[in-house]
């Protein structure tokens, strides 16, 4: 049994940082969760963001790690040019600023650490690789390793840049049809800045490998079903892929005209020719990179919605159940079998058939406490969550939804009495009148799912201490969105009171509910 914590890297700001959560925020901020009893850290996508865009979500590649969180001052080379002392005045203001800001301000934060890298980069190719030195040789050595993403990577955020940042069907014509001559070419014509996309992957490498290991808990990351079109993966494989039609999904209880994502469409049957070595690549570089990851719209595995853009028709693919189910199982299997534990993204409509496979294959589904309900008996009662499946990951929420502070507030009065009246809150002094929400509520709400029969029991990082700063409201566009920060330094948790308290009191809890194992020494 598992209790950990849901948190964007973004989040996670230290003293340090430079006005985003880093990869080396992990390891202070690790420290803190194991000390409240929590083993698991799950995030969202840490993938390259197309430029401009802030949503986790929107990446140009399912491979690489995006610069943007990148720990300036633990790159060797930005260290040896003097640090944040080399920025020029310029640049020192905007770190300031973006230091000072309380969102994330992408746009800055991005131009700020990409110059910084550049004047790495230089220092590199000068003392070391013109040298021929052991980190030279490291370096040589990563890029061969990893060649088999990082080279059609680098090549198309080299031929992005160079093309305006434009998508790559705007591109010159033997480079967008990937012609193997136009690639030698451009390979040779812009190897400088090949090499500096792998310089800046190298280091994020080295960082993420060392926060891995220190970060005294479990990394677990989150896997999009599908990428940008505009991504170096679509670019290098336009074979596996439809144009003709985009994904999405069809209408349900929270869209009565369904939604189009605008995502290319797998060709699933020119994946299997291929022995589905994409979706092999996807998962070896998954748990290359973490202990476990969430698959963002599973369902799309077994099915998939595909919206036609001459609007004919719009379909499943596969169209039939068996189909289907063959398809769903072999792909999920393939996720599992490169060694990381694969969790579900299972909410809205999913059928009957396909949660009866996950489970088949003990695969945990979400089981998010204020839509876990009796739906078609008479006042629509919440299930109990301690006889949630073990084969489960319990939750107060998730990144799209309001915190649970948020929604025991707003909620309809007899709402929160339904939830009263379960048996793991009997006999605590909850108030459920409007606008209540305090500790008692909030901490007997996490025990109850705490103590959920879920082998998983992940929080929203917001729930555990009752704040109500959210990180993403669905069809909404506004500066607030994928921006939200800790209200703390995560570097000052374990020296603070109020946060070592909480560290405590849930510890406790993770012990009590027999999430946190009792050591031999008889320290939990």
């Amino acid at each position: 049994r598992h209790a950990g914590v849901l948190l964007p890297l973004f989040s996670a700001t230290s003293r340090t940082s430079w006005g985003i959560g880093e990869i080396g925020d992990i390891v202070p901020m690790g420290r803190w969760l194991a000390r409240a009893g929590l083993d698991l850290w799950l995030m969202l996508p840490v993938n390259e963001m197309s430029g401009g865009q802030h949503s986790p979500y929107s990446a140009i590649t399912a491979m690489a790690i995006d610069p943007i969180y990148l720990s300036l001052p633990q790159v060797e080379d930005f260290a040896a040019l003097g640090g944040e002392a080399s920025l020029d005045a310029a640049d020192r203001a905007i770190l300031d600023v973006v230091r000072r800001a309380p969102r994330i301000e992408y746009d800055a934060v991005r131009a700020l650490k990409m110059r910084a890298l550049r004047a790495a980069f230089e220092r590199f190719e000068r003392e070391d690789a013109a040298a021929r030195s052991p980190r030279a040789a490291a370096f040589q050595a990563f890029v061969a390793a990893q060649a088999w993403w990082l080279e059609d990577y680098a090549l198309f955020r080299a031929l992005h840049a160079a093309h305006g940042e434009r998508p790559w069907w705007e591109w010159d014509e033997g480079v967008r049809t990937h012609r193997c001559e136009a690639i030698k070419q451009a390979r040779e014509a812009l190897g400088r800045d090949v090499r500096f996309r792998q310089y800046v992957q190298w280091q994020a490498d080295l960082q993420w490998q060392a926060a891995r290991a220190a970060a005294g808990v479990a990394l677990f990351g989150d896997l999009p079903f599908m990428g940008g079109g505009d991504s170096a993966d679509v670019w290098a494989r336009q074979h596996a892929f439809r144009f003709d039609a985009t994904i999405g999904v069809p209408p349900d209880a929270f869209s009565e005209t369904g939604q189009d994502w605008g995502l290319p469409v797998h060709r699933w049957d020119v994946i299997a020719e291929d022995d589905y070595e994409w979706i092999r690549q996807r998962a070896r570089r998954s748990a290359d990179l973490f202990r476990g990851y969430r698959i963002d719209h599973l369902v799309g595995l077994y099915r998939t919605y595909v919206i036609p853009k001459d609007g004919g028709e719009r379909v499943f693919v596969p169209a039939d159940q068996a189909a289907q189910l063959a398809q769903g199982e072999t792909l999920v299997k393939l996720f599992a079998e490169a060694g990381a534990r694969v969790i579900a993204e299972d909410l809205g409509t999913v059928p009957d058939f396909v949660r009866a496979s996950l489970a088949r294959m003990r695969v945990p589904g979400y089981r998010v406490l204020r839509w876990e309900r009796e739906w078609h008996q008479p006042g629509q009662p919440f299930r109990d969550p301690a006889a949630y499946p073990s084969t489960s990951v319990a939750t107060t929420g998730t990144h799209d939804t309001e915190t649970l502070a948020e929604w025991w507030q707003t909620a309809a009065e007899a709402e929160r009495r339904a939830l009263a009246q379960l048996p793991g809150l009997a006999g605590r002094a909850l108030s459920v009148e409007a606008g209540s929400y305090g500790e008692a509520e909030r901490d007997a709400i996490l025990e109850l799912v705490y103590r959920s029969g879920s082998d998983y029991a992940i929080f929203p990082l917001q729930d555990l201490f009752g704040w109500h700063d959210r990180i993403n409201t669905p069809a909404t566009v506004n500066d607030g969105n994928w921006t939200w920060r800790l209200p703390m330094p995560c570097d000052t948790w374990l020296s603070r009171e109020d946060t070592l308290q909480r560290a405590d009191d849930l510890r406790t809890l993770a012990f009590r509910s027999q999430r946190l194992r009792m050591r031999v020494n008889g320290d939990a």
